[in-house]
């Protein structure tokens, strides 16, 4: 018995200080392949932007402006606002759209609304904001399924289309002004929306912006059946408002008592348009004529 307990008594293994150090080491190898699986998916994120963007910011303007065209109607019972802010550093825009009714107790009822909005996103890497729209009222955008929404899918109502947004801005042009706010009543003439899904640097107000070349924009007009004035410039070719110019200097300079040399007066040209027969025009001279007439 006492050699089997000697035996497991002097059984080689890891002491305290090889076990603490092993466990060091293994945590360290996996900070640093966490960190570079970090750095591989925002590589990896920044190349998908770069390809899908040209074509997801065209595809969020066109699902915009369909909304507009849908929902717009030259009636006071329909109205848009427009909303510009700073989410973090990024340029956030809010739009609504809402249409309402009278029922036949002259209640306001809301028959249509549709709601696009940036948030920033908290739950990715992508370091962005996230776009959603909503569709509320009366009028449901797929009876199918929206008739067998839960209740709780009823509270939330907004509805992500993309991620990874880094600027988003509406805008309504009042002339040769841009506003960032638009609550009136009255609908605005259009909007134009700016997105883009590039890299953001930060600005000298301490906010975010991407360059220009990598911002889509897109003006939307609203209410496109209205009424517009169109005024028509004539426009005269310049051949003959060159042969006026021309014609009003020879007059100026006849009116001036300006003349011109007489082997300048007529061209041999000239002479050859002449018709072959016809009275002389030229003042006689002294020679050829009898003694008694000079």
């Amino acid at each position: 018995m006492q050699k089997i307990f000697d035996k497991y008594r002097f059984r080689s293994g890891f002491s305290l200080a090889e076990a603490l150090a092993s466990l060091v080491i293994g945590t360290m190898v996996l900070v640093a392949m966490l960190r570079v699986y970090r750095q591989v998916d925002r590589a990896a994120a920044s190349v998908r932007r770069k390809v899908d963007s040209p074509r997801l910011a065209s595809e969020v303007l066109q699902r915009i402006a369909e909304d507009l065209d849908g929902i717009i109607a030259s009636d006071p019972d329909t109205k848009v606002t427009v909303e510009n802010k700073f989410i973090k550093g990024f340029p956030a825009s809010r739009l609504t759209i809402e249409k309402t009714i009278k029922d036949e107790r002259n209640r306001t009822l809301i028959f249509n609304k549709i709601v696009w909005q940036s948030a920033y996103d908290y739950f990715s890497d992508a370091n962005g904001l996230t776009l959603f729209r909503s569709q509320s009222g009366m009028s449901l955008e797929d009876k199918l399924l929206d008739e067998k929404r839960a209740d709780i899918e009823k509270e939330y109502p907004l509805v992500p289309i993309c991620s990874g947004v880094t600027y988003l801005k509406i805008q309504v042009p009042r002339g040769e002004e841009l506003l960032e706010r638009w609550i009136s009543s009255r609908l605005p003439p259009g909007v134009i929306v700016t997105i883009s899904f590039a890299e953001p640097f930060e600005t000298l107000e301490r906010t975010l912006d991407v360059p220009e070349e990598e911002k889509t924009t897109r003006t939307i007009a609203v209410d496109r059946a209205r009424k517009m004035k169109f005024s028509v410039v004539r426009t005269e070719p310049e051949e003959e408002i060159e042969g006026e110019e021309e014609e009003e200097l020879e007059e100026t300079d006849m009116e001036e008592g300006d003349v011109l040399p007489e082997d300048e007066a007529m061209s041999p040209d000239d002479e050859t348009k002449q018709p072959e027969k016809g009275p002389d025009i030229r003042k006689p001279t002294d020679e050829g004529l009898p003694a008694g007439k000079r």
